[in-house]
């Protein structure tokens, strides 16, 4: 039997506190509010109850109390702040376009995350005497 939750495979394999980070939007704290607010205790996802699980999930779609984002709307508001950025023409905006790093990283060196692998650039040959 598996679990889903936001269109993810949640692991049966792993405690309840850790399996929820697979979705994207909830990491350890929030997940911990979740099994607290809900009294459910961090047991691995096959030994919860049916009905755990489905409070669980419930919790989870409708935003909880503090209507967090997760999964493909958390994805479509980060794309819709990126491009408006972009469409604004801030130094942020113009650092995503390029594809460089946007939070004042050195660019010099390191920042190959961003700007893809290396490409070799040749030297001018110097002219003859």
């Amino acid at each position: 039997m598996a679990v889903r939750i936001q269109g993810e495979n949640i692991p049966m394999n792993k405690r309840a506190e850790i399996a929820l980070t697979v979705i994207f939007g909830i990491g350890r704290s929030r997940a911990r509010s979740i099994l607290l607010k809900h009294n459910i205790p961090n047991k691995k996802i096959e030994e919860l109850t049916e009905e755990e699980i489905n409070k669980i999930r419930t919790y989870i779609e409708r935003g909880g109390d503090d209507n967090f984002k997760t999964a493909g709307y958390l994805r479509a508001q980060i794309f819709s702040d990126i491009k408006f950025l972009k469409d604004i023409g801030c130094y942020r905006g113009i650092r995503h376009i390029k594809g460089l790093p946007v939070r004042g990283q050195r660019t010099r060196t390191n920042c190959r995350t961003r700007k893809g692998p290396r490409k070799t650039v040749a030297n001018k040959k110097k002219a003859e005497k």
